[in-house]
């Protein structure tokens, strides 16, 4: 419609232009036709996009859908382990909404795990004393309770003496063990084990000379000089195999909070159904465990009873990167990238690692395609799976397309929690072009102003950063992405939800995450509409010979 309007009126003023002309200024007319009807293709074009544009921020501002999805995602779904029903509801969903909004699909197979893992509810207390509810949680893929299971404390041996004057009440015992949770279960391997038996031989010959050295003080009590002990080796869990033959319920160790736990990352590629870990390993909150540990010190009578459901299932498991793909109508071999992972760890349910980074992602594209836009190139919505494993849905997808990787004009990459899109730096060839793309950012929301610096080359790195992004990076791909800021102040902290239980839909920023789908979509649709791939000039420092 809008070509009509402009060749129209172009074609009369031609036209008088021709009469009212000799005929030896002919050429002089002909060529001025030819550069106006060359240059009605661009100015339609850029009609287009200015309408797209428009459209976008309408819709986002008006219909914006960015929570809608992270509450499905959440709520609907839960935390989102590779492996689990979760990631694969997830996945097939994702898939589902990106069709609904006229989007092609791949479902791109990026690996398996040797079982699944699904986990319940979990619920404990102690019984006696002062009863308390208890405050704590599981690694995945580790053991859950046979039911609801009681028994009384020890702390654990960090000697054979000390393992041999205890093994007997060592049956039914739930066992205190040394040192403070990071996220990762008590290691139950062959390798494991080896070092476990050293340190206990070690220990061993430490315990001799501490016998000699308590012997050489009862002989000078009256003297008062007295030796100190020397310090056994700490190992966590010193005698694991010996304790789990002698039938403990568990394992409990301290943990700071908020609590973070991850997933048996040294034995889940050699588990089978057969090998399943069989002794839970419970991270307690640090409060309580200092009192169920002096408790067990003054050897008072109290029991600890626990209920964890932890499931697990058949493998192996397969997982997909749920690829949605906005076909270019001009350039469809050349590639904008957008998106963030879609797994996420299960003791909560990931709102923010990485909800925070795929759902704007997805209201993006749904705005790009409710605005009518037509990208140039494609542009490919990326929800990668294992990320939390290894980055290997990423990596996955760089191994099977390396014809492509030339090809991409930019990887934008969210996974740094729900604060707002508010700038960008982009180097010295890509600012012309970026400047005009980023024009309409401050006409969105005045509260969020959107502002550009330039950026000095930098060295290519030799092995990926910790997000799907740096994949790409190494192999030189453009990887630009927002920076971000919490502008009104929420007092917005990653580190409180990273990896712990407080990873949930209610930790994340509702009018920061809408902002950041209205910015990601004009920018990945401004970039995908361009009639060049962004210059990689300057982008990262010359390769050393």
């Amino acid at each position: 419609m809008y070509w009509i309007l402009i060749i129209f009126p172009l074609s009369k003023f031609i036209s008088s232009l021709i009469y009212k002309l000799k005929v030896n200024k002919m050429k002089k007319v002909l060529s001025l036709i030819l550069l106006i009807y060359l240059l009605v293709p661009t100015v339609s074009s850029f009609a287009q996009d200015s309408k797209v544009v428009k459209q976008i921020i309408e819709i986002g501002t008006t219909d914006n859908q960015t929570m809608d999805h992270l509450d499905v995602i959440c709520n609907r779904f839960g935390g989102r382990l590779v492996g689990s029903d979760a990631y694969e509801n997830a996945a097939e969903w994702c898939a589902a909404k990106f069709r609904e909004w006229g989007m092609e699909v791949e479902m791109d197979e990026a690996g398996e795990v040797p079982v699944g893992f699904n986990r319940g509810a979990w619920f404990g207390r102690m019984l006696g004393g002062d009863e308390m509810n208890l405050h704590f949680a599981t690694p995945s893929y580790t053991s859950g309770t046979k039911g609801v299971q009681k028994g009384h404390v020890l702390i654990e041996p960090k000697t054979q003496a000390q393992f041999d004057r205890m093994k007997g009440r060592l049956k039914g015992a739930w066992v205190l063990i040394s040192g403070e949770n990071k996220g990762w279960p008590i290691d139950i391997s062959g390798t494991a084990d080896k070092k476990r038996a050293e340190i206990i031989a070690e220990n061993a010959e430490v315990e001799k000379k501490n016998n000699e050295i308590r012997r050489e003080n009862r002989m000078n009590r009256e003297s008062g000089e007295k030796k100190e002990l020397l310090p056994l080796k700490e190992e966590p869990a010193l005698f694991y195999r010996e304790m789990k033959e002698a039938g403990i319920l568990g394992i409990i160790q301290s943990s700071p909070i908020p609590i973070r736990v991850l997933y048996d990352r040294k034995n889940i590629d050699s588990l089978t159904f057969e090998t399943l870990p069989t002794v839970p390993d419970i991270k307690l909150d640090e409060h309580q465990y200092k009192i169920i540990e002096q408790m067990a010190q003054e050897r008072r009578r109290f029991d600890l009873e626990f209920d964890i459901r932890n499931y697990f299932k058949m493998g192996p498991v397969k997982y997909h990167n749920v690829i949605g793909i906005i076909p270019g109508t001009k350039y469809p071999d050349e590639y904008v990238i957008m998106g963030g992972h879609l797994d996420a760890f299960d003791v909560a349910s990931g709102g923010v690692d990485d909800g925070s980074g795929l759902t704007p992602a997805m209201e993006a594209a749904r705005l790009i395609m409710a605005a009518g836009g037509k990208p140039k190139r494609t542009i490919l919505v990326c929800m990668w799976a294992g990320e939390e494993f290894g980055l290997l849905g990423s990596k996955s997808w760089i191994k099977k397309n390396p014809d492509k990787l030339d090809k991409i004009s930019n990887m934008f990459n969210r996974d740094g929690g729900p604060t707002v899109a508010n700038s960008i730096s982009v180097s010295e060839a890509m600012w012309d072009d970026m400047e005009k793309i980023c024009e309409p950012l401050n006409s969105i929301n005045p509260d969020f102003p959107f502002t550009m610096t330039k950026r000095k080359p930098r060295k290519r790195p030799e092995k990926a950063w910790g997000t799907d992004s740096g994949p790409f990076a190494v192999e030189g791909v453009p990887t630009i992405t927002f920076g971000t800021a919490d502008t009104k102040g929420y007092n917005f902290s990653y580190g409180e939800i990273w990896h712990t239980e407080r990873d949930l839909y209610n930790k994340s920023i509702p009018e920061y995450q809408e902002h950041t789908s209205i910015v990601t979509a004009i920018v990945v649709y401004g970039v995908a509409s361009l009639n060049h791939l962004l210059s990689r000039e300057g982008y990262y420092l010359p390769d050393e010979e």
